[in-house]
C-alpha cells in the first residue's frame, strides 16, 4: 500500500499526529517563545504541502451548494466535516488543546480514556475561537486563487482535502493562545494596563512585529516555491500555458500576509483580554 492509496482522512489524522507540537507534551518550563516560534515554521511546511495536495482537484462548487444533498439542509463539505469531527472526537482528538472543531455542537465526549495533555492556558482565556471567519475566508478568499474552475465530480477527494487544509490553519491560527500566554508570562507588567483598560489597539501594537511578520511572509513564499515545483524533464515536457508551480507562491504568501498573521494576532488580542479573569 502506498501513502497516496490510504483514505484522506487517515492522512490528516496521522499528519496531525505529526505535526501536533508544542505545548502539551513539554512541561511549562520548557515552553518559550523561541520553541513556539520553531513549532510554528514547522507548521508552514504542513500548510504549504496542503494547498499542493487541495489544488490537485479543480474547485468542484457542488461540494459547497447547500442545495446538493435535498434533505441534508447543508452542504457536502459541511456534512463530511460533521461527522469527521464527530468520529474524531470519539477518540480523543479535541481533548488535545491544540485542536479546535468547526462544528463542535456535534461532537460528543471522547469513548477512549482521555490523554492527560499538559495545557498552559488559561482557562477562561482559552475559549477564543476564530473558527468561522477561518472557514469564511477559506472559501470564500483563497480557494477560488488556486483551484480551477471546474468540476469532476471528485467531491469526497475535495473536501477530505479542505479538510486538512482547515484543520492545518485553524492550529496555526489558534496557537495564538499560546503565544499570548506565554508572553504574558514572560512580561506581565507589559500587558496588564492595556487588559484592564480593555485597549485592544495598544494590545495589537505590544504584539506586533513587523520585521518578524516580513520574514515569515518571505520563508513561506520560498517555501511555496520549492515545495510546489513542477517537475519537467525536459523541454518536451514543457507547455506553455502549465504554470511552473502546483500553487503560486504568491498565494501561499498572500495567506500568511492577510490571513493568518492577522487572525493569529486577533486571537492573541482575545486570549489576553480575557487574561485577568
Amino acid at each position: 500500500m502506498t501513502l497516496s492509496s490510504l483514505p484522506l482522512v487517515f492522512l490528516c489524522s496521522l499528519f496531525c499526529v505529526i505535526f501536533s507540537s508544542f505545548c502539551y507534551c513539554k512541561s511549562l518550563s520548557s515552553v518559550t517563545i523561541d520553541s513556539l516560534r520553531a513549532s510554528l515554521e514547522k507548521q508552514e511546511d504542513f500548510i504549504v504541502f496542503s494547498l499542493i495536495e487541495r489544488a490537485r482537484y479543480p474547485y468542484n462548487s457542488f461540494a459547497y451548494d447547500p442545495s446538493f444533498l435535498g434533505n441534508q439542509n447543508c452542504s457536502f463539505v459541511e456534512l463530511f466535516f460533521r461527522e469527521t469531527e464527530a468520529m474524531e472526537a470519539k477518540f480523543g482528538r479535541y481533548q488535545n488543546p491544540e485542536e479546535l472543531p468547526f462544528f463542535p455542537d456535534y461532537t460528543q465526549p471522547p469513548l477512549a480514556p482521555p490523554h492527560r495533555f499538559q495545557n498552559i492556558l488559561h482557562p477562561p482565556a482559552a475559549s477564543v475561537n476564530v473558527s468561522r471567519r477561518i472557514w469564511d475566508m477559506y472559501f470564500n478568499d483563497l480557494l477560488p486563487l488556486f483551484t480551477k474552475k471546474a468540476d469532476d465530480g471528485n467531491y469526497q477527494q475535495t473536501v477530505a482535502s479542505d479538510l486538512i487544509c482547515l484543520q492545518a490553519l485553524s492550529r496555526r491560527i489558534h496557537s495564538g493562545r499560546f503565544v499570548a500566554e506565554i508572553k504574558f508570562r514572560d512580561s506581565p507588567q507589559n500587558y496588564i494596563p492595556a487588559i484592564q483598560a480593555k485597549d485592544s489597539e495598544t494590545l495589537m501594537k505590544l504584539l506586533t512585529f513587523t520585521s518578524v511578520e516580513e520574514a515569515v511572509v518571505k520563508r513561506v513564499f520560498k517555501k511555496a516555491e520549492i515545495f510546489g515545483q513542477n517537475v519537467n524533464l525536459g523541454k518536451n515536457y514543457v507547455k506553455e500555458s502549465e504554470s511552473k508551480y502546483k500553487v503560486e507562491p504568491s498565494v501561499a504568501a498572500k495567506l500568511y500576509q492577510e490571513w493568518v498573521i492577522p487572525f493569529t494576532k486577533q486571537v492573541e488580542v482575545g486570549y489576553l483580554l480575557r487574561r485577568l479573569i
